[in-house]
C-alpha cells in the first residue's frame, strides 16, 4: 500500500484563498465595478452621438467608429454582470469559484471587435468607389470629443484597479478590464488617427483620406483582438501564466532542505490574475513536524511566483508515484 501524504495545509490553504477571496471582492465592488458602469454609459450615449455626427458629417470613418463604442457598450454590460458573478465564493458545482465567468466577457468582446473590424474595412473599402465630401471641421469636432470621452473612461478603470495588495497581483486588472481598457485604449487612437485626418481633409480636400482612416482603424482593432483572444484562449486551455516561470520555480523548490526531489508541477490561471499551483514534493524519512515545515516553505515559494492558490502533495523517497514521469 502506497504510503505517503497528502496534505494541504488546511488552515494556512484556507487562510489563504480567504485572503485572496476577500480582496478580490473588495476590488470589484469598490474599484472596479462603478467605473465600469461609468464607461458603460459614457460609451453608449457617445455611440449615439457618433451616429448623429458621422450622418452629419458624412465620416464613413466616424459611423465605423459608432459601430465600434456601440460594441464596446454592449460588451462592457455584458462584462459587469459576469464580473458580479464571478465574485460569488464556490459551490459543489463550481469548486473554484465563478472567477472564469469573467472570461466569458473577454472573450466574446474580442469576438465582437474581429466582426466590427471586418465591418469597418468594408466599409472603407466601398467609401473609394462612392466619395464624398466630408466635412472636416464637423469631423475635427467629434474627435476632440472621442478623445476626451474615451480618454477619461480608460483612465478610470486603469486607476481603479491597477495596485496591488499586500504585494500580490490579484488586486490587479484581470482579463476581463484588460480587454475593455485595451478597447478603450484603442479608441482614443482611433480618435486621435480621425483627428489628424480631419486636419489633412481640411487643408488638402483629399477625401478619400476617411476611408484609409477607417481601414487603419479597422486592422489595428483587428489586430488586438486577435491578440487578446489568443491570451484569453491561453487562460481557458490552463496555459502556463507568463508572469510564471516554471523551470525557475522548480530548480528553488529542488534547493529546500529536505526535498529529494519535486515532480508533477502544474500552473494554471483561473482569470488571468488568480493563478493556481499544485506539486509533488519527495522528502527523506522525516518526523511530522519537519514535514510540515517544509511544506510550509513550499508554499511561501509558490506565493512568491504568483500562485495564490498553491497545493502540495508530499511523498516520502520509498513512494512510487504514478504521476512522476507523466
Amino acid at each position: 500500500m502506497e504510503s505517503y501524504y497528502k496534505r494541504e495545509m488546511t488552515h494556512q490553504h484556507n487562510h489563504a484563498d480567504k485572503h485572496e477571496h476577500g480582496h478580490s471582492h473588495e476590488g470589484h465592488n469598490h474599484s472596479k465595478g462603478n467605473p465600469l458602469s461609468f464607461a458603460f454609459w459614457l460609451n453608449l450615449a457617445f455611440s449615439i452621438v457618433e451616429v448623429v455626427g458621422g450622418v452629419l458629417t458624412n465620416s464613413t470613418a466616424i459611423i465605423a467608429d459608432a459601430f465600434h463604442d456601440l460594441m464596446d457598450a454592449v460588451a462592457i454590460g455584458i462584462a459587469i454582470l459576469l464580473e458580479k458573478l464571478s465574485g460569488k465564493k464556490r459551490s459543489v458545482k463550481f469548486s473554484y469559484g465563478y472567477k472564469r465567468f469573467s472570461l466569458l466577457s473577454a472573450l466574446g468582446l474580442s469576438i465582437f471587435l474581429l466582426a466590427g473590424s471586418a465591418t469597418m474595412i468594408f466599409a472603407g473599402y466601398h467609401s473609394f468607389f462612392s466619395e464624398k465630401e466630408v466635412h472636416s471641421i464637423g469631423m475635427l469636432g467629434l474627435a476632440v470629443l472621442g478623445l476626451a470621452v474615451n480618454g477619461f473612461a480608460f483612465l478610470r478603470i486603469k486607476n481603479s484597479g491597477g495596485h496591488s495588495h499586500h504585494g500580490h497581483s490579484h488586486g490587479g486588472h484581470n482579463h476581463n478590464s484588460q480587454s475593455i481598457m485595451l478597447h478603450l485604449l484603442e479608441d482614443v487612437m482611433g480618435w486621435g488617427a480621425v483627428l489628424i485626418g480631419a486636419v489633412i481633409i481640411y487643408f488638402t480636400g483629399w477625401n478619400w483620406i476617411d476611408g484609409v482612416l477607417t481601414i487603419a482603424i479597422a486592422l489595428y482593432v483587428g489586430f488586438n483582438a486577435v491578440k487578446n483572444l489568443i491570451a484569453t484562449g491561453k487562460v481557458m486551455l490552463q496555459s502556463v501564466p507568463e508572469n510564471v516561470d516554471v523551470t525557475q520555480l522548480t530548480e528553488e523548490l529542488n534547493q529546500i532542505d529536505g526535498v529529494t526531489n519535486i515532480h508533477d508541477v502544474h500552473i494554471w490561471s483561473l482569470d488571468g490574475s488568480y493563478n493556481v499551483g499544485s506539486v509533488h514534493a519527495v522528502t527523506t524519512d522525516l518526523i511530522v513536524k519537519s514535514e510540515q515545515d517544509i511544506m510550509q516553505r513550499i508554499i511561501q515559494l509558490m506565493k512568491k511566483y504568483n500562485i495564490q492558490h498553491p497545493t502540495v502533495q508530499i511523498e516520502t523517497s520509498t513512494n512510487s508515484c504514478e504521476f512522476k514521469n507523466c
